[in-house]
């Protein structure tokens, strides 16, 4: 059975690819590289043994996005992962964010829609859930204002789903997923941001390593357990994972309504500074960081109740924060004995 995953050269992308070939589907990739390099491609071969296509399309443009359709009729179902994702960048350019996640989403769903294709898993995000106050988070959790254009996205992307869902046939899923982290235990492929990186484990491998002379962690002053944000950091293989047991779901018509709703997270909130002394224990590195305001756009608390993918989709989170620290470095420290090597 064939998958179409879009954004198959990112990085959450590229170890759903993994773990779907390990459970025996074909994969194709649609990725513009707009903001990722086929390097995790090589990954992927080199860990499954197969070579993955990727199509370099901009799915803002239905008439390359159609085509790749076109020559792929045969696909069971759609993962699309492919959007701009940088909250703070979100803040700062509104605009173009909306213009490319939305688009990009419209466009897929007119191709699902012309080509008959079944099943749709998005990702989504834990960001819809906004500032909200009961913890942790369940489905049913009314969602709150979003805190970052991006976030919106998100909101919007799930309600076009919703609405596009209500008057077709395709089975959809929406994964909103906490904070993913962590690398492939080959340390083949992980998380590759191209320039500064925003999300907070590979700034911290970064600045474990030298490419960036200090981290700052933003915001002290939070009603948090030590005053930073809390988040709940889930490994990218369980997310990787939760991607292909949603698809087997829709595959074997055990969903009830044809769009449903799964948080993935570990349950457990871990603060920033609970995060760097994780990962100061697994690698022995003292952390050069220092504290500073807080930052637009950030959520200060958030973790997930877990249960209903546990229960429905028989999916559970196997590693916990410090072997996921263990693989971002081990990661982070194969990139830098490539770069030595050439």
């Amino acid at each position: 059975m064939k998958v179409l995953v879009t954004g198959g050269c990112g990085y959450i992308g590229a170890h759903t690819i993994v773990d779907l070939i390990n459970n025996g589907f074909d994969v194709v990739s649609v990725d513009s590289n707009i903001r990722s390099t086929t390097q995790l491609l090589d990954g992927i071969e080199k860990i499954t043994g197969k070579k993955v296509r990727n199509y370099k399309v901009d799915l803002c443009n239905l008439e390359d996005t159609n085509a790749v359709f076109h020559e792929n009729r045969d696909i069971v179902g759609v993962i699309h992962f492919a959007a701009l994702k940088a909250v703070g960048e979100s803040v700062n350019e509104p605009l173009m964010y909306f213009q490319n996640n939305l688009t990009s989403l419209i466009n897929v769903l007119k191709c699902v829609k012309e080509y008959n294709i079944p099943n749709l898993v998005f990702s989504s995000s834990c960001s819809v859930y906004g500032n909200t106050k009961a913890l942790p988070v369940v489905e049913e959790t009314p969602l709150g204002e979003a805190q970052s254009p991006y976030a919106r996205t998100k909101q919007i992307g799930e309600q076009i789903i919703e609405d596009y869902s209500r008057v077709n046939e395709t089975n959809s899923i929406l994964l909103r997923y906490f904070n993913p982290v962590g690398a492939h235990e080959s340390a083949l492929i992980g998380e590759l941001p191209l320039g500064k990186p925003d999300n907070l484990v590979p700034v911290i491998t970064q600045t474990a390593i030298g490419k960036i002379p200090k981290m700052t962690v933003f915001g002290t002053d939070y009603d948090t357990r030590d005053g930073s944000c809390v988040r709940d950091y889930i490994h990218v293989m369980d997310i990787a994972a939760a991607h292909t047991k949603a698809l087997q779901y829709l595959l074997e018509h055990r969903n009830t309504s044809n769009c449903e709703v799964f948080n993935l997270g570990t349950g457990n909130g871990v603060t920033v500074l609970e995060a760097i002394k994780a990962f100061e224990k697994i690698s022995g590195i003292k952390l050069n960081y220092t504290t500073g305001p807080r930052r637009e756009g950030d959520v200060i608390a958030i973790y997930a109740n877990n249960s209903k993918a546990k229960e429905k989709l028989n999916w559970e989170p196997k590693i916990g924060i410090e072997d996921s620290m263990r693989t971002a470095w081990q990661w982070e420290v194969s990139l830098r004995n490539k770069v030595l090597s050439n």
